[in-house]
């Protein structure tokens, strides 16, 4: 097997370009808050916010809240996977299901996530339970719709040979659906995290007790939009830090193993 070298040149290029992004669009920040464009009280200026992220950093707020949110995701996104999987195979599979069960979930994905909030204060109350569904409803239907559509791709040669060959339902599901529909699923996983993680956001910004969405509501509440958008940033920083760990690694092995890299 024969490993690519790494290319530092373009990686050294790649990040001086980002760097020189990232320090401009913070000099144009400090220039609209020193040109008060808008009152410093609503946009505090980089040095402000990077104190608050300091002090709660430090105090350890900033921590716990990050635990608390990843680990309401995490149960939420692992059940939705499950789910989302199981009903979007089965709807790509089969006809009458697709005719049924998946027109129910093209209909349910229009659905904001934000939308379920009030149905899981019903049924479960103000708990974790509640906004774990919130997180499962959001993104159970991305999920879903692209196993789906995954299925449905699968060239129809394949399933010939593969009955040719003797396989039965479970070796074809095992050895030919989830195989050929891997390609269409690296971007629903993504897909189906990006809801999750939004979803989550709006219940505990909401109501939920713990988590960044109640750290960007303490920061409302003591009218401090430097905490604000310090955990704004934290927000992002966990998006940017997820999407390049797992799902650009994961795009990348699918279009290698499956052949979709551009020469």
């Amino acid at each position: 097997m024969r490993f690519r070298e790494f290319d530092w040149q373009g990686f050294a290029l790649k990040a001086i370009r980002i760097a020189i992004f990232y320090i401009a669009l913070l000099a144009l920040w400090q220039l609209v808050y020193e040109l008060q464009i808008w009152s410093r009280l609503l946009l505090p200026s980089p040095e402000q916010v990077w104190k608050q992220l300091r002090f709660y950093t430090d105090n350890g707020l900033i921590q716990e809240a990050v635990q608390t949110s990843m680990d309401r995701l995490l149960i939420g996104y692992s059940i939705s996977l499950v789910i989302g999987l199981t009903v979007g195979m089965a709807s790509g599979a089969n006809k009458y299901v697709d005719e049924t069960v998946g027109s129910l979930v093209l209909g349910l994905q229009s659905l904001p996530s934000i939308t379920w909030l009030p149905l899981a204060l019903l049924w479960f109350g103000l708990n974790e339970q509640a906004i774990i569904f919130v997180v499962l409803m959001g993104s159970i239907f991305a999920v879903a719709i692209s196993a789906r559509a995954g299925v449905q791709s699968i060239p129809p040669l394949y399933r010939r040979a593969a009955l040719t060959m003797g396989a039965n339902r479970v070796q074809m599901v095992r050895y030919t659906l989830i195989p050929a529909m891997v390609p269409s699923m690296a971007q629903g996983l993504k897909l189906g995290w990006s809801f999750a993680w939004r979803s989550l956001m709006a219940g505990e910004l909401l109501f939920i007790h713990g988590g960044l969405g109640q750290a960007l509501d303490l920061g409302r509440n003591l009218n401090r939009m430097s905490l604000v958008i310090a955990v704004m940033l934290v927000i992002v920083a966990i998006g940017i830090t997820v999407d390049r760990l797992i799902f650009s690694r994961i795009e990348a092995w699918v279009n290698e193993r499956w052949g979709l890299t551009r020469a």
